[in-house]
């Protein structure tokens, strides 16, 4: 029996799964949209779901300038964003590749006061059909009130699920090339016989 097993393997043992599940966590509060597998989408809204409400239970402490805050609300403070760092790494990095963001402050202080009235629930999953290679349905995740795409964001999650299907129809067409390429190599060969 399956009982209190809860969540989902994807083949992966423990610590590769927690990692997966890091650095996906990290995107989508990063980019605040991404595209991955319906699994994987269903199962990291639990994680970022829960992120955001550890941050959102501060209430307004956790938006709150440092030196404005009191002693025993500068510790809550503390705690919950070295609870949050145990999970995210610290830093993402924007589109650009170059530029930084602190991940931590920006669940403790932006995501945290955009969510304030909203009671849970702070994804959104679009189901996009599947993926072109293996046929695995992929879907796009984002934050709730994430703004909306951009012509960049557009191009670049197609870009996104381009370069994933790429790689199974390059192979092909690089063999069809071989195979155009091998009757003109023999129609040469029997030219010089001649």
């Amino acid at each position: 029996m399956r009982h209190r097993k809860d969540g989902r393997q994807f083949g992966r043992n423990t610590s590769h799964r927690r990692a997966m599940f890091r650095n996906l966590a990290a995107n989508l509060i990063n980019h605040e949209r991404i595209v991955t597998t319906d699994a994987k989408a269903k199962e990291l809204r639990r994680v970022t779901d829960k992120l955001i409400t550890k941050a959102k239970r501060l209430g307004a402490v956790a938006y709150t300038p440092q030196p404005e805050l009191s002693q025993k609300d500068k510790n809550s403070r503390l705690h919950v964003s070295r609870l949050i760092a145990s999970y995210l790494p610290r830093w993402g990095v924007e589109r650009d590749g170059e530029t930084k963001r602190d991940l931590v402050e920006k669940v403790m202080v932006d995501l945290s006061k955009r969510m304030a009235e909203r009671p849970g629930g702070y994804t959104r999953i679009i189901k996009l059909g599947p993926r072109r290679g293996d046929g695995a349905n992929m879907s796009v995740i984002e934050l709730v009130d994430a703004p909306p795409p951009t012509a960049d964001d557009e191009a670049e999650l197609e870009t996104q699920a381009a370069e994933e299907t790429s790689d199974s129809t390059d192979e092909a067409a690089d063999a069809k090339e071989e195979a155009e390429a091998a009757p003109e190599d023999e129609d040469k060969a029997e030219a010089d016989d001649k």
